[in-house]
This record gives C-alpha cells, sequence and structure tokens, in this order.
C-alpha cells in the first residue's frame, strides 16, 4: 500500500497547472490533474494559506482533508491584492499551461488577472474558472456554495425519505462533481490546444456539475409530467434493490431487479416460483409491487447472517455488497488486492492511508507524489526557478508537451 517514488510521470507529465482557487472545487480539479502527472503549483495568501489547511478532522496540527485535496502539488504564497503577488502569477502563467481558479466571478478581473491580462503574457493560456452559478447569466455575481449548487441542481431534492424535508450528502458532492468537470473541461482544452494551438476559457458551474448528473429528470417533467421525489432507499418501479437487514444486524443492499438476475436471486432464496409469479414476473410488475417484494425479500434475509447471505448471492450471480464505512473498506480483501487505498507518508503523521488514483491508466498510470505541503513549502525552489537567467532571453515558453522544460521537474 505504499506509492510509488515522486518523480514526475504519468501521462500529463509537461503540463503545468497553476491553481488559485481554494476549498474544495477548483483544487479537486487540481488534484485530479496532479493525480496523473501534471506539475500543479497552488499560489495561497501567505498568512493562513488555503482555508482548507483547518477544515475537516484535524490531527497534530494536520489537516488531512487538505493531506488529500493538495496531495502532489507545489505551494507558493502570494498576496494576489497585491502588484507584488499580480506579478508573481503572471511570471507563473507564462510558464504554464493551464490556469485554474473558483472565486467568484468578476475577483479575478479585479485582481487584474482576467482572461485578457493571462492571455496577453500566454496566448495558449486555458483558463478554467468554477463557480457557483457559471461566469454569466443574473445569478453569475451571487455567491455560491457546492450544497446550494446541489439544492438548486436538482439532487437534493431527491435525497432523503419522503415523509422528510430533503437531506444532503456526507461530503461536498457538488463541489467534487463541479471539480471532477473542471479537470476533463481543462483536459478536452488541452487536445484541442494541441490540434488548433489556441488557449480558451472553461467555464465551470456547481449547479450546472449537479444537473449532469440528473439522468432524464427534466425530460420527465417537461414531456411527461413526472416529477421525481424522494423516495428513501429505494428508486419507485426498481425492485428488488433495497438494503436489507441479516439475522446479525448486517446491512446488505440486493440488486436483482433485471429479469435474469431476480430469477437467480429466486433460486439464491429458496423460492423460484417467485419468478413466475404474475407479481413480480417482469421489470415492470416487480415495480408496481415493490413493497410486497421487499417484505419477502426482507424476511428471507433476516433469518440468515451476512456472511452466509453474501456466499449465496455471490454463488448465484446476484449483486450484493454491504453498506461500507472507512473501516470495512481497510479491511476488505479486494481494497486490498487494487491498492484501492494507499499508505502516503506524511512528515508528521507518518503513513496516512487514502484513496489511490482513479481511474487506472494501463500504459500511464497516475500516482500521489506526497501529501498536501506546508504553506509556502516551494516558494523558494519555485521562485529560484523564475529567477533563473535563461539560455536564449528572446526564446518564447515551449507549448505543452515539450520536453524538459529548463531541467525542471514538472
Amino acid at each position: 500500500m505504499t506509492p510509488p517514488d515522486a518523480a514526475a510521470s504519468g501521462p500529463l507529465a509537461g503540463i503545468r497547472v497553476i491553481e488559485l482557487g481554494q476549498l474544495i472545487a477548483g483544487p479537486f480539479c487540481g488534484q485530479v490533474l496532479a493525480d496523473f502527472g501534471a506539475d500543479v503549483i497552488k499560489v495561497e495568501e501567505p498568512v493562513h494559506g488555503d482555508p482548507m489547511r483547518g477544515w475537516g478532522v484535524v490531527t497534530e496540527g494536520r489537516s488531512l482533508s487538505w493531506n488529500v485535496i493538495a496531495r502532489g502539488k507545489r505551494c507558493v504564497t502570494a498576496d494576489l491584492r497585491t502588484d507584488e503577488g499580480r506579478d508573481l502569477v503572471l511570471r507563473l502563467v507564462r510558464e504554464a499551461d493551464v490556469v485554474v481558479e473558483n472565486f467568484r466571478p468578476g475577483t479575478m478581473e479585479r485582481f487584474g488577472l482576467g482572461y485578457e491580462q493571462l492571455r496577453a503574457v500566454n496566448p495558449g493560456i486555458i483558463f478554467t474558472r468554477v463557480s457557483g452559478y457559471g461566469q454569466s447569466g443574473p445569478y453569475a455575481a451571487k455567491a455560491g456554495y457546492g450544497s446550494i449548487g446541489e439544492a438548486m441542481g436538482g439532487l437534493r431534492y431527491l435525497v432523503g425519505d419522503p415523509d422528510r424535508p430533503p437531506s444532503r450528502f456526507g461530503v461536498s458532492l457538488g463541489d467534487l462533481l463541479a471539480g471532477l468537470h473542471a479537470a476533463v473541461g481543462t483536459l478536452v482544452a488541452v487536445v484541442q490546444r494541441g490540434q488548433r494551438g489556441e488557449g480558451q476559457v472553461i467555464d465551470v458551474s456547481i449547479y450546472e456539475s449537479v444537473l449532469a448528473m440528473t439522468e432524464s429528470l427534466v425530460s420527465d417533467f417537461a414531456v411527461a409530467g413526472v416529477t421525481r421525489r424522494r423516495s428513501g432507499a429505494i428508486l419507485p418501479g426498481v425492485a428488488p434493490s433495497n438494503v436489507y437487514e441479516s439475522s446479525d444486524g448486517r446491512l446488505l443492499l440486493i440488486a436483482a431487479n433485471q429479469d435474469t438476475v431476480f430469477r437467480r436471486l429466486a433460486a439464491a432464496m429458496g423460492r423460484p416460483e417467485l419468478a413466475t409469479d404474475e407479481r413480480f414476473a417482469s421489470h415492470a410488475a416487480r415495480g408496481r409491487n415493490q413493497a410486497e417484494l421487499d417484505e419477502i425479500v426482507g424476511r428471507w434475509t433476516a433469518r440468515h447472517p451476512a456472511a452466509h447471505l453474501t456466499s449465496v448471492l455471490d454463488e448465484n450471480g446476484v449483486p450484493t455488497g454491504g453498506i461500507y464505512r472507512a473501516e470495512d473498506m481497510l479491511k476488505d480483501e479486494h481494497f486490498r488486492a487494487r491498492d484501492s487505498i494507499v499508505d502516503v507518508p506524511d512528515p508528521v503523521l507518518g503513513p496516512v492511508p487514502m484513496q489511490s488514483v482513479t481511474p487506472r491508466l494501463s500504459a500511464t498510470p497516475g500516482r500521489i507524489r506526497w501529501v498536501g505541503p506546508r504553506l509556502g513549502e516551494h516558494d523558494d525552489e519555485v521562485r529560484a526557478w523564475l529567477d533563473r537567467e535563461p539560455a536564449d532571453p528572446a526564446q518564447d515558453r515551449e507549448p505543452s508537451g515539450a520536453p524538459d522544460r529548463d531541467g525542471v521537474d514538472s
């Protein structure tokens, strides 16, 4: 469970990213790009840095949330409200491929770091902008957090039990979705620039990133007048697919709503006749009789311990799984076999387990090079690189993907 060495490699090695955002939405984009080898230089204000340094679970002065979201990045400090800070960013942009920011729209322009200023020093720059509502429209200037985007984008209305107010996710899902879409947009723009030599602006809003995950929710209402609603642990009309309790008090999720899979579940239960019962013989019929079917399955699971249920269901090819907590993940043999969780050394805490890089690439896999750095840890290194004596002062920066930029480890 130990990650590879910290040498720069991966499919994005040679791509340099300047990260100007804070908290989650923009920085998660940077995390994804760093995981695959991009040289992500995070610029923080000099006194306290990114607030994420103090958020979440903090142990011995180290935020575990920071360790994950800032992993593999180089951290420098600059006050963007000053000429010195602005000039440092512009010098970095000249040597970069991508700038990522997630301030409220208009903030970068007030810093003198809008797209026109960035493009003036680097015409090929890709400017990835993440905000609550996007860079245009009547809500653009409003403050927007991930939780608001989850609500406006339609997911919050669907989460929870139907007889209670909407619930929330246990993670900042809206921010994370926006960061992931920002990473996708950035990579698409990198490919496009390789074909046409042009930079561009990537406009990512949190609410639209959430909206993109809602399947046919809008179409269902607009065309068929159907409003999807909160349904607890089930999806209406999809059965059996629910959480069931075993005799030893464990919760198992069993998903057998497809016809062929339901026949296998019926056989596993010792009730093959259920598959031909007119109440349950088709997907539509099972949906109409969802509550009755869930009661039948629940009575069966309540008679057996979880280990027995899992074994029987696996033997019959019925999808099932536990409701995992972190401790379950750390014990699971499949997680261990695939190194889904890796230990990354922390200078204070020692090995810190965290999720590995995903997705997996067979030829050019990503890697975690280090945990979230100290505030200003790379100030001297990055400034010394910027202050180097160029071999040819007239030579412009090489385009992205060019090999070995003046010996800088990227």
